[in-house]
């Protein structure tokens, strides 16, 4: 996927502040040394700073953004570069707290990256995760009923997505890597009274197919 593409993109893409993310963060993990993958602006970094989430902030993004906090003095460093080819400048166990926030989908070898990041984290460190469900029923309708796969500029289908996950293949993704998921929740479960309500009254049953997107934690295997 072309930098140009990436670049053709509207602000608010690289520009908002991914709280839900941040407070799954466990307590012992706080306050700490953290690392995002795809930090955009370095909104999201910038605010765990100023808001006890962390101590110490690096970010990798693909592409220079103008106006942003990318060359801001907090962080410890702030990398342009394909997560996929550059090579990291940290040692072994540096980070406590690894955030991908809907960036493992864009990568051509996603499981590549995630054995490269596992690397980095400390033995009681966490990954949070977020991914677009494939599954989620607005998407199957399109593909099964009108026999539409079409890209769009954001959301599960957003064009520049090169990689498709259902939940058992984003368990699998972290699993395959000797990682273990201690946690993961749907959106759906975080935000949109009426899916939080039949989820309720479903016991889950149909979330697979509401949630358009799961946070996971992810942690060492003991």
């Amino acid at each position: 996927m072309s930098i140009k593409e990436y670049k053709s993109k509207k602000d608010y893409y690289f520009s908002n502040v991914r709280k839900e993310i941040l407070d799954l963060i466990p307590a012992k993990n706080s306050n700490a040394n953290m690392l995002e993958i795809g930090a955009g602006s370095g909104d999201t970094l910038l605010y765990a700073k100023q808001n006890a989430y962390a101590k110490y902030i690096s970010g990798i993004e693909l592409c220079k953004i103008d106006e942003s906090h990318q060359e801001s003095e907090e962080f410890s460093n702030f990398i342009i570069g394909d997560i996929e080819n550059i090579v990291l400048p940290f040692e072994n166990k540096t980070f406590d707290v690894i955030i991908c926030g809907d960036v493992l989908e864009h990568l051509v070898n996603p499981y590549a990256v995630v054995e490269k990041l596992k690397k980095l984290l400390k033995d009681d460190g966490v990954i949070i995760v977020s991914l677009p469900n494939i599954r989620q029923i607005y998407i199957l309708k399109d593909i099964v009923f009108k026999g539409d796969f079409k890209y769009e500029d954001a959301g599960i289908l957003d064009r520049t997505h090169l990689r498709f996950f259902c939940k058992k293949n984003m368990i699998d993704l972290f699993e395959s890597n000797n990682l273990s998921v201690s946690k993961i929740i749907s959106n759906s479960n975080l935000i949109g009274k009426t899916t939080k309500l039949i989820n309720k009254f479903t016991f889950n049953l149909f979330d697979e197919f509401l949630a358009a997107q799961y946070y996971l934690v992810v942690e060492q295997k003991c």
